[in-house]
């Protein structure tokens, strides 16, 4: 491991992550593992690129040099972020796998148990089935999970890039509520969103921002399309700030209009499932403990809203296509696991149909602390209502006098 001060994170917190994974390693008796998941590449050596379609492994043993198989241009991200210092690029021209093999044999892994990450996005089916076909000398067996254990619960620098990514998702939302107004487009809004992450530090996030307006807000995963807001209309913005692939996230509601009896209550509910989320989240409850009591106050009203998705998800560091960590754990009914210090999540109350034609959200990211859990945002937990101004009376004609 090459030694140096220019990384996200202290040399020390790689060395740290690299030992804990070889620890758990020994416990499931592999001499090696091949990382293809981009999150958990970067996790442990700060390799980014966004060519990461491109086949690319990490193979961490059990004693010796870690080294990395990518395509001969992403090469030079190994060399310029990393602590690597052996990689094993193959041309365009060339066959992933075989390269892989190669090394295996090369580093002298041929006839060893090798784990690799079998539902991983970018470790393809035809991909599996070319190194199952090819590595016959030793035994391949999945150890999908095993990098994840260590990214679940966020040291004190990872919490701390994740603050500087909250700095960027506050000025965004604050940007994307500013621009809501009639006679905009839902682009416009994003365009504003997006300049004031940007420019608050935040880098290109794993999503970009969702703003869907009227009745496209009960389009799942709806975001700009160009359309013109109406006088009078709801507005959902839901935005990810990015730095250094770690992320935070928010919802909010702007409303172009006063709050009606609906709106109002739907407010109360989700201010309510957030304040009693913060209130009770703390290490040794559940998961579902958790959710249940977001679940059951959002599930509580007359407004005609339901909570149709897992109530939260860890989040943290993220590629394309998705921003959240929910794959290692989600908040949602029947998961038993426990809530330990550092873990990170967007908790979304948010509420779906709401008077059969409305999707309001108000949502908020949240680490667990020693004996509870903290928010990275300081923004007001509301629908935001922004009625057209009334217009003044202007002064009529001056009224001749009387005798």
């Amino acid at each position: 491991m090459k030694v140096r001060d220019d990384m996200t994170f202290p040399f020390a917190e790689y060395e740290r992550r690299i030992n804990a994974l070889r620890q758990r390693m020994k416990e499931r008796l592999l001499d090696a593992v091949v990382i293809t998941d981009p999150e958990n590449l970067m996790y442990l050596t700060d390799y980014q690129t966004t060519g990461y379609s491109f086949f690319q492994a990490l193979v961490v043993p059990l004693e010796g040099e870690p080294f990395m198989i990518t395509r001969e241009l992403e090469a030079t991200n190994v060399y310029h972020r990393t602590w690597l210092e052996i990689a094993r690029p193959y041309p365009d021209t060339g066959d992933p796998i075989q390269a892989l093999v190669q090394s295996l044999r090369e580093f002298g892994l041929k006839n060893k148990c090798i784990g690799y990450e079998r539902n991983s996005y970018f470790f393809p089916a035809y991909h599996q089935d070319a190194i199952h076909t090819t590595f016959t000398e030793g035994r391949l067996l999945d150890c999908f999970g095993i990098v994840e254990e260590g990214r679940i619960c966020k040291s004190e620098v990872e919490l701390d890039v994740m603050r500087k990514a909250a700095m960027a998702t506050q000025a965004g939302m604050k940007a994307g509520i500013e621009a809501c107004r009639a006679g905009v487009t839902e682009n416009e809004i994003a365009a504003e969103i997006s300049a004031a992450m940007f420019k608050a530090g935040g880098e290109a996030p794993a999503v970009m921002p969702y703003v869907a307006s009227g009745p496209r807000t009960l389009i799942g995963h709806a975001t700009w399309e160009g359309r013109t807001v109406q006088p009078g209309e709801h507005v959902f913005l839901e935005v990810g700030g990015c730095y250094r692939r770690y992320h935070t996230a928010m919802m909010r509601t702007v409303v172009l209009d006063h709050l009606s009896d609906s709106l109002c209550k739907a407010q109360e509910r989700m201010r309510l499932a957030l304040k009693e989320a913060h209130k009770a989240i703390r290490p040794g409850i559940t998961v579902s403990d958790a959710d249940n009591l977001i679940r059951q106050i959002i599930t509580d009203n007359d407004v005609g809203a339901r909570l149709i998705t897992r109530s939260g998800y860890s989040i943290g560091i993220a590629f394309p296509p998705s921003w959240d960590e929910g794959y290692v754990i989600s908040l949602k009914q029947g998961n038993s696991s426990i809530l330990r210090k550092g873990m990170t999540f967007h908790l979304i109350p948010w509420m779906w149909a709401v008077d059969g034609d409305k999707t309001v959200g108000i949502s908020d990211t949240i680490y667990v602390t020693d004996d509870g859990c903290e928010s990275f945002f300081d923004m007001e937990q509301c629908i935001h209502s922004k009625p057209k101004p009334a217009q003044a009376k202007l002064p009529g004609p001056a009224k001749a006098a009387t005798a």
